[in-house]
């Protein structure tokens, strides 16, 4: 146990973000230096506010299995390069998670029953960049190869995870992406405020130097088919995502204006970085509003805030949640309060229990404001309140509702697999598709969720891949298909 009064003695801090008036004008991480640097100087006090419980639920919260108590006392000691080796046992990509993950670990934090929990993403992300900094992160290459191959499509957190652990245990593994660059949401999907692109692209170049073979610009289930792919490979990792948007199909949706969220955020991203974009969807001086009160939507309002956009308002269906934990969802469950993102700090509107009933046009083919309504949640069903109707002003709409599940043309259908009820790819406790030597992770098997579990999944995922290969394996699974988090 790191210090037995620190829990007594420290009160929980986190890392102070740069102003708003000096973020907003740059797409640099809104913390200074970085949030590791950023968290230094008070780390060491936080990570002794870990109690070392006899049953560490923060465990249980976190779908990786993070060794959370010994890592923290680790950073308590200043054994940094003990603490990185722990939680790489757990977490391939760390920086990632500590910069995008919701932190399940923290409400289920045991300190958290009855004091603010342990700052434990603030320690993750703190190990991870010292590490970096300090050089012990350096390439794994196997000892030895296995002579098996791998694909795996799709190059977000799930497909990265399991193209590591399987290169790693001596199979050569390809990675396949549509897009010109490797990341998938990593990459176009996350604005550089929440987390720059230069922790992708090293982690890449480790990869890189480990034998991971990228290729990008390559539609798998176009030019290069399934069956092709099958047949080329020993096994095959599909971690092609979620990516099917959410609609509203409320009267107007055929105006210009009208966009999704992933055709907004990743031309956002490439211009963020020096990159031209021809016909570029943007938010400068247009009223924006964002259907959609989630992480997606908060992106889209950060985005739009630096493009200099004239308003913003941001429309969530469901009623504003309290401050505190709802009775129905107690400790250790994971839950639905208000919640501030930095994007939320820097402006904009938050409008909640609204429905969207209408479109409006100018004449001309173009959107210029939405009819909306409150709702309330009665009876199982949202009923309008008769006399909240109104009009708002809006020359860019963007949805932000989720994602129904992965694309089925293509790679999906000419592999013949089998999908559930949700319409995600069916796989087995072994996360194997119908069709042998298959394999599924993330979202297009689990449905739309959290970089924690996608990451989780991807090494569960390899290590089924590893067995099937070889009969036998020594990679961790974390988790089997039907895990779900301590989350309501």
């Amino acid at each position: 146990m790191a210090d037995p009064k620190g829990f007594l003695k420290e009160g929980r801090a986190v890392a102070g973000r740069r102003p708003v008036e000096e973020r907003v004008n740059d797409w640099d991480e809104v913390y200074p230096d970085g949030i590791g640097r950023a968290l230094l100087p008070i780390i060491t006090p936080q990570a002794s506010r870990c109690m070392d419980c006899g049953i560490p639920f923060c465990h249980q919260g976190c779908p990786l299995g993070n060794i959370i108590p010994e890592w923290n006392d680790l950073v308590y000691r200043g054994d940094w390069a003990d603490a990185i080796e722990r939680l790489h046992a757990t977490n391939n990509f760390p920086e990632f998670t500590g910069r995008l993950c919701p932190a399940p670990c923290e409400t289920a934090c045991v300190l958290g029953i009855n004091q603010d929990p342990v700052t434990i993403k603030n320690v993750e992300v703190s190990i991870i960049d010292k590490a970096w900094e300090s050089g012990y992160v350096t390439p794994q290459p196997p000892e030895w190869l296995s002579g098996r191959t791998v694909a795996v499509v799709g190059s977000g957190p799930a497909g990265l995870a399991a193209a590591q652990q399987l290169t790693r245990a001596g199979h050569t593994v390809a990675v396949y992406e549509r897009a010109d660059a490797v990341g998938g949401l990593l990459r176009y999907g996350i604005p550089e405020f929440k987390m720059e692109k230069k922790h992708l692209d090293r982690r890449l170049e480790q990869m890189r130097r480990e034998g991971t073979v990228f290729r990008t610009g390559v539609d798998v289930g176009g030019e290069l088919t399934g069956e092709k792919l099958a047949e080329r490979y020993d096994a095959v990792v599909l971690a092609i995502g979620s990516t099917v948007p959410r609609d509203l199909g409320a009267p107007g949706r055929e105006l210009n204006g009208i966009h999704q969220a992933m055709e907004f955020l990743p031309q956002a991203n490439r211009t963020a970085v020096g990159q031209s974009v021809e016909g570029q969807i943007t938010a400068t001086d247009k009223h924006v509003v964002i259907i959609g009160g989630g992480d997606t939507g908060a992106d889209c309002l950060g985005t739009s805030i630096r493009q200099g956009a004239a308003s913003i308002t941001q429309l969530e269906i469901m009623p504003q949640p309290g401050e505190d934990r709802p009775a129905g969802q107690p400790w250790p469950t994971y839950p639905m309060i208000y919640r501030v993102s930095s994007a939320h700090e820097e402006g904009g509107e938050r409008v909640y229990s609204a429905s969207t009933k209408e479109f409006v046009g100018d004449g001309n083919g173009n959107v210029k404001g939405l009819r909306i309504v409150e709702v309330v949640f009665e009876g199982g069903k949202l009923t309008e309140v008769e006399g909240t109707e109104r009009e708002i002003p809006a020359d860019l709409v963007l949805f932000a509702m989720g994602f129904t599940g992965p694309q089925k043309q293509g790679l999906v259908e000419q592999l013949g697999v089998d999908l559930d009820e949700r319409g995600n790819v069916k796989r087995g406790a072994d996360y194997q598709s119908s069709k042998p030597g298959v394999f599924v992770a993330g979202d297009a098997g689990r449905g739309q969720s959290l970089i924690v579990w996608a990451i989780a999944e991807g090494r569960a995922a390899a290590s089924h891949v590893d067995a099937y290969l070889t009969g036998s394996t020594a990679l961790p699974a974390p988790i089997k298909p039907t895990d779900r988090p301590l989350m309501a």
